[in-house]
């Protein structure tokens, strides 16, 4: 994202895109600058995409070997390889989507489609895994006759596809939210593959079915903590949380404690547009006699280098001028 600095900027009745406006009416200089945020190359988009094509294409073979062989884990294995398609294909339409450039609607974009393909990835891996659970306890009660054979076969053909697939998306940028969910995804595959191939070691040494559901349901158990984690990611930046790693406390001091002519800090509000896009805006209260410019142009520069933040918005304020305002809207509204 290209850098933009309107360092006089009047925030008279500024009203910001996430949702809250400031209407102190003040016509006091301000900035607003959009940094240089996480990128995402084209090597994620194209990771999800190699992945989503081996996943869909194993998963149909992986259904037909589960109904061949009558392999519960076969089948759940290709549930999971159902979701992890979906989730791969929701991930690079997510890339896509992220590139299309702001409208008159959509003023940061469409980056925010990314969180909404993770949320829902989390989502679908808790569908999958309660379907799950319901049919191994229904094999349980009620055991099927499982070839073990074709299960083998088919089990480690899918194991080899979720490693090269791992591989793939191992290699890009695992700090994004949608390549972490693939990542999630594939490896509940992993475990599924394993777990296909044990139960089908033991069906074919000893004939005890039963572990075929059994393993199904402790794979699935164990993915249930993944997609937790990645549920409530995704759904605090949808909630527009402050970013992990931050602090809005220990940034307002920060700031009145390095940047000269600063007196204070207010009305900070911290968010993420998407993976690795993290916004601000605040108020910055300047001594008298303080040096307007420098002191935006000093406070961007520690937010951009300091904490990461590429898309700031900063309304700078004389102190007794802010107070004796708000006083007056307070007076008026009452």
């Amino acid at each position: 994202m290209d850098d933009h600095d309107h360092s006089q900027h009047d925030h008279s009745s500024h009203r910001h895109g996430h949702g809250h406006s400031h209407g102190h009416g003040h016509s006091h200089g301000g900035g607003h600058s959009h940094g240089a945020g996480h990128v995402h190359g084209g090597g994620n988009k194209q990771a999800v995409l190699i992945g989503f094509v081996l996943t869909a294409g194993f998963m149909i073979a992986e259904v037909i070997g589960g109904y061949v062989s009558g392999s519960l884990a076969l089948i759940a294995d290709a549930g999971h390889m159902l979701t992890d398609a979906a989730a791969l294909g929701l991930a690079w339409l997510g890339f896509r989507m992220a590139t299309k450039q702001p409208d008159e609607r959509r003023s940061f974009g469409y980056a925010r489609f990314e969180v909404l393909a993770g949320f829902v990835n989390a989502l679908a891996l808790f569908g999958v895994t309660i379907w799950i659970v319901v049919e191994a306890v229904q094999r349980i009660n009620d055991p099927h006759p499982v070839l073990a054979g074709p299960m083998l076969a088919i089990a480690v053909l899918g194991l080899l596809v979720n490693c090269l697939v791992f591989a793939i998306l191992m290699r890009a940028d695992r700090e994004h939210l949608n390549i972490r969910a693939a990542i999630v995804h594939v490896a509940g595959d992993l475990l599924g593959s394993v777990a296909a191939i044990v139960a089908a070691g033991v069906i074919w040494v000893s004939g005890w079915t039963p572990i075929d559901p059994i393993l199904s349901v402790l794979v699935s158990l164990l993915i249930l903590r993944s997609a937790w984690a990645l549920l409530t990611s995704s759904l605090h930046i949808l909630l527009e949380g402050v970013p992990e790693g931050l602090d809005a406390a220990r940034l307002e001091a920060d700031i009145a404690a390095t940047v000269p002519g600063v007196i204070g800090v207010h009305h900070v509000h911290l968010w993420s547009l998407s993976s690795g896009k993290t916004l601000a805006t605040l108020h910055v209260d300047m001594a008298e006699g303080g040096d307007q410019p420098a002191i935006l142009r000093q406070v961007k520069t520690l937010l951009t280098n300091r904490y990461a933040i590429g898309h700031t918005t900063i309304q700078i304020e004389s102190a007794g001028a802010c107070v004796d305002k708000e006083f007056k809207d307070l007076a008026a509204e009452g």
